[in-house]
């Protein structure tokens, strides 16, 4: 029996298994696929602060506080690179949004700068197109590898005693009492006095019983990787105005040297796959040179590299676009950590932390009253914001 299952094995999942075991709790996670599969693995992996909705930016400034750190912690390397953040504006009118982003940071202690012309921003980042009118700059945004990061998560929460289970499906949370006893799984039953739901588009279906669901809209980004090339941008990129259909994109170069991009907020409509044990989409044509189009035109070098591989990557979008961190008052045991909106991987360290304190009966080192799931009230009424934000 374990003091806690973790269903879901992506960043906040891994995060919040190590910080329980970290605290002396026995901890099993289960994942129907392999670590990093689904979010953690398709994201762009940004470690981003800036363009956050306040609400949201304090965690992701003190989540950055461990970033900077967390090497050393899980003695691995996560691929984490410190090098900055560029939300650009492509066109003169992206220019008011740009200046916003650099106010409402810097209202609560963000190092943000605005970058009025195109030699500014190519002074930062001159592999990026002179055609670019203004940005805002954050230095001590960046990004991390993603596979590298959960799987660092998953060995230093192993040497704590942490089990895992992974190509195992949970079908059912098993209560009794009015609380948590377990979940049942394709495999069996696996007793546990608390379950942390991380997992992303997936759950709702294991809420039902209880009367409960997280509201989501299921969206997709279409993301590229080229092959590696020589070192040519540091930053991490992304459009200001990323409702622009024709404009959105975001991007990083890799520590390998290879690009990975991605297209804005797209509707999911093709179909999920297994391959091999592993969910795939692939994404349509369109959307594939859309995306390619939209980045080459922000970096022009990426248009004359090979591409290696692309895909499609799921989001779990809340109507606010905020995620939902929480217990469940009606089935005591039962936490959530869901709906990061396709900007979660920079939170995962700070999830962490503050899924284990909730598991722990203890207060959450930050403020989390803005991420309850009782914020959406009757789901009949709930509406859905448009996502503009790269993770």
């Amino acid at each position: 029996m374990s003091d806690v299952i973790v269903i879901g094995c992506g960043i906040s999942g891994a995060a919040t298994a190590y910080e329980l075991a970290k605290a002396g709790r026995s901890v099993t996670i289960v994942e129907r696929y392999h670590p990093a599969a689904m979010a953690s693995g398709w994201t762009l992996a940004g470690v981003r602060q800036s363009g956050r909705d306040p609400r949201e930016l304090p965690l992701a400034m003190a989540a950055v506080r461990i970033w900077e750190q967390l090497d050393r912690e899980l003695d691995a390397p996560t691929g984490y690179t410190q090098e900055g953040n560029l939300r650009i504006g492509v066109a003169d009118a992206d220019i008011p949004r740009l200046r916003d982003i650099v106010a409402q940071g810097t209202a609560q202690g963000l190092d943000l700068s605005f970058l009025p012309d195109s030699a500014a921003i190519r002074a930062f980042a001159p592999a990026i197109s002179p055609h670019v009118a203004a940005a805002s700059y954050c230095p001590t945004d960046g990004h991390a590898d993603p596979d590298l990061t959960v799987n660092a998560y998953l060995r230093a929460a192993g040497r704590l005693g942490a089990r895992t289970r992974f190509g195992e499906c949970v079908q059912a949370i098993e209560t009794r009492g009015g609380r948590v006893s377990g979940v049942r799984t394709d495999t069996g039953v696996l007793p546990a006095d608390a379950v942390v739901l991380a997992s992303g588009v997936f759950g709702n279906d294991l809420l039902a019983p209880f009367g409960l669901s997280v509201p989501l809209a299921v969206k997709c980004v279409t993301v590229v990787r080229t092959r590696p090339t020589v070192p040519l941008l540091a930053q991490v990129l992304s459009v200001a105005d990323a409702s622009n259909a024709e404009a959105a994109c975001a991007g990083r170069q890799q520590n390998d040297g290879a690009f990975r991009f991605t297209s804005g907020i797209e509707d999911w409509t093709e179909q999920l796959v297994e391959r091999a044990g592993r969910p795939v989409i692939a994404p349509k044509a369109a959307a594939l040179a859309a995306t390619i189009g939209s980045f080459g035109a922000v970096v022009p070098a990426s248009l004359d590299l090979g591409v290696e591989s692309f895909w499609c990557g799921l989001i779990d979008q809340t109507p606010d676009a905020l995620p939902v961190l929480d217990g469940v008052d009606r089935v005591a045991g039962l936490f959530l950590a869901r709906g990061f909106s396709g900007h979660g991987f920079c939170l995962g360290p700070v999830t962490g932390r503050i899924m284990a304190a909730l598991v722990n009966g203890e207060a959450p080192p930050l403020p989390i009253g803005a991420f309850a799931l009782s914020r959406f009230g009757e789901a009949e009424q709930v509406r859905f914001d448009p996502v503009t934000l790269h993770g």
